[in-house]
């Protein structure tokens, strides 16, 4: 019979193997994947009159509340589209999109390549939004969405946020 002092040298000895295999270091994480060129952003002229923040706050027969939201075009062609309805007595709900925007004659179009912080299938066309410029001027901008809805929007100072 083995005596008790190495019974316990090896017990002690499994239970260090089985807490050193528990608490190893986790494998490295998968490398990213490659950014598609595609969804690259292409720059914009930098004098034109699209680029900077613009707000639109409107009504919707149906929706309780007031709809605002924020287009903010930058020169290198990336863009952030927030939309946020706000109610009376109510926590603010929005919908926050990044990716590219880029001209069209008198059409504006925006790719979401990310929807509230998640990458999206920029292959899904519900993903790409276009919106013809009906009226342009140094601080004012109305839009008019392929559904049908307009914004008339103003500038807004750079760096610019909707308030929650």
């Amino acid at each position: 019979m083995m005596p008790l002092r190495m019974l316990r040298g090896l017990g002690v000895i499994i239970v260090g193997g089985v807490v050193a295999a528990c608490g190893s270091f986790p494998p490295p994480p998968a490398p990213a994947p490659e950014t598609d060129p595609t969804q690259v952003c292409q720059p914009v002229a930098e004098d034109d009159p699209l680029v900077g923040n613009w707000l639109s706050k409107r009504s919707q027969k149906g929706v309780v509340g007031e709809l605002r939201t924020l287009f903010t075009l930058q020169a290198d062609g990336r863009m952030l589209y927030t939309e946020q309805l706000k109610r009376p007595r109510q926590p603010s709900q929005g919908l926050s999109e990044s990716g590219c925007w880029w001209r069209d004659g008198d059409v504006l179009v925006l790719k979401t390549l990310e929807s509230n912080g998640v990458p999206v299938d920029a292959d899904d066309p519900i993903y790409t939004n276009t919106y013809v410029i009906s009226h342009s001027s140094t601080d004012k901008l109305r839009l008019r969405g392929s559904d049908g809805i307009e914004h008339n929007t103003e500038r807004t100072s750079q760096g610019y946020r909707l308030p929650f």
